[in-house]
């Protein structure tokens, strides 16, 4: 009986010390890739962006290119093989027989790096998440102990990827439990805990920084009714972006002619760079302009339309990035519309109510409001907008804000970008 006893100690030991090594690596691997995504991302778009605003040739140049390498690698490097992104994580945690395969982090890797460089209106935030995922998913194939631990090792990788993209941990745990695993088990306290204890040990040492540097130094209570407003605006919004991408997405699988599709996705980003050229890339350049200057920005007709324009004209580019092949998903579009969205209520509030609110404030929580929505994750919308920024201030009007949009959008549209299928609709 002992002697049982003690064999099975041993056991759950070995299990134990070889499920924190396999989180060790994965955290390392994961934090790697997104670093080095990041930040060559981060470079290649600025000087294609700053080359473009020079020559405005290559507004109509980049994004045909991006596409089109996009297109003949999937033909002939990764051999036609799908790609749904993070839908094909759902499908692998829900599966005991579908995996990720492991050409899926060079894939997204490269597909997502191309994308944003060559002017898509997207992110490199689901490219990412599914490089991250799949890491996981293959470490956890390399060894028979491991298969039980399946879900919890894909959402190590996701944690740790989300951790070193928006410097905020606790963004990434939240991510995994919230919209991939939806069920909180020791292991993938495990598991998770060390992989952005990893990803964030990591980052501090290459010496990474918040996305979005800022002051915030109060916020009013009075500005409350207005945050409410904020809060459902956004959901209009994050409905309006989701129902826009699974629209252009369903418009162009009618389209069978693969060039065709590439030539009317850069026509419609084309035409989006000319008239509003904020919406190159991420759109990050544009928000960190805005944060800059947000509280001395006087409201005209003109800055108000180009503002409106611009919530309204991304979901569009957004959509017509990943329609024609783009690699890319919701979380930059969400964040760069609250952004504007925020700032041109504070600035309407200001200029015809006398309300008096700080637009940086409303800048920071419409961020948080879109994202929520969009992917119905308040928490983690929460702590990831705090991580941008590095500030905590305005933890609390965001958290009631991000309740608001995502239980408003969930009631006008119960589906997100991610969770949408044909058959569920009906």
């Amino acid at each position: 009986m002992n002697t049982n006893t003690e064999i099975k100690k041993n056991y759950r030991f070995i299990k134990f010390k070889k499920l924190v090594i396999v989180s060790v690596l994965i955290g390392f691997l994961s934090a790697f890739l997104g670093i080095v995504l990041k930040n060559a991302t981060e470079y290649y778009e600025s000087i294609f962006f700053h080359r473009a605003t020079i020559n405005p040739i290559f507004f109509v140049v980049l994004p045909v290119f991006g596409l089109s390498i996009i297109f003949f690698l999937r033909q002939y490097l990764f051999k036609k093989k799908e790609n749904k992104g993070i839908k094909e994580i759902f499908e692998s945690v829900d599966s005991k027989t579908k995996n990720l395969p492991s050409y899926k982090i060079p894939s997204h890797f490269i597909n997502g790096l191309l994308t944003v460089v060559s002017g898509g209106s997207t992110g490199i935030e689901v490219s990412t998440v599914v490089a991250t995922a799949t890491i996981g998913a293959v470490a956890q194939r390399k060894h028979n102990m491991f298969r039980q631990y399946k879900t919890e090792l894909i959402c190590a990788g996701i944690a740790a990827g989300i951790t070193v993209l928006f410097s905020s941990p606790i963004a990434g745990i939240l991510f995994s439990l919230e919209v991939i695993s939806k069920k909180l088990t020791r292991a993938f306290i495990l598991t998770t805990g060390i992989a952005v204890v990893i990803a964030s040990t990591l980052s501090f040492l290459l010496h990474e920084e918040p996305l979005f540097t800022v002051n915030i130094t109060t916020w009013h209570l009075k500005a409350t009714p207005y945050f409410i407003l904020l809060g459902v605006l956004a959901a209009l919004y994050s409905v309006y972006l989701t129902r826009c991408v699974l629209f252009f997405k369903s418009y162009f699988l009618k389209i069978n002619e693969p060039y065709y599709k590439i030539i009317l996705g850069s026509i419609l980003l084309s035409t989006s760079f000319f008239i509003f050229p904020q919406l190159y890339g991420e759109g990050y350049h544009a928000i960190k302009t805005m944060l800059f200057e947000s509280n001395d920005t006087i409201l005209t007709v003109s800055l108000a339309l180009t503002f409106f324009g611009l919530t309204l004209v991304k979901p569009i580019a957004t959509s017509a990035t990943l329609a024609a092949g783009g690699d890319g998903g919701v979380f930059a579009p969400s964040l760069f519309i609250g952004a504007f969205l925020g700032l041109l209520l504070a600035l309407l509030l200001n200029r015809y109510t006398n309300a008096d609110v700080i637009p940086i404030n409303f800048m920071i929580i419409g961020m948080a409001a879109v994202l929520s929505a969009s992917i119905h994750a308040p928490f983690t919308a929460l702590f990831l907008v705090c991580g941008l920024t590095n500030d905590y201030t305005l933890f609390f009007p965001i958290l009631i804000v991000c309740l608001i949009s995502k239980y408003t959008a969930k009631m006008i549209y119960p589906f997100t970008v991610y969770t949408y299928s044909p058959s569920l609709a009906k």
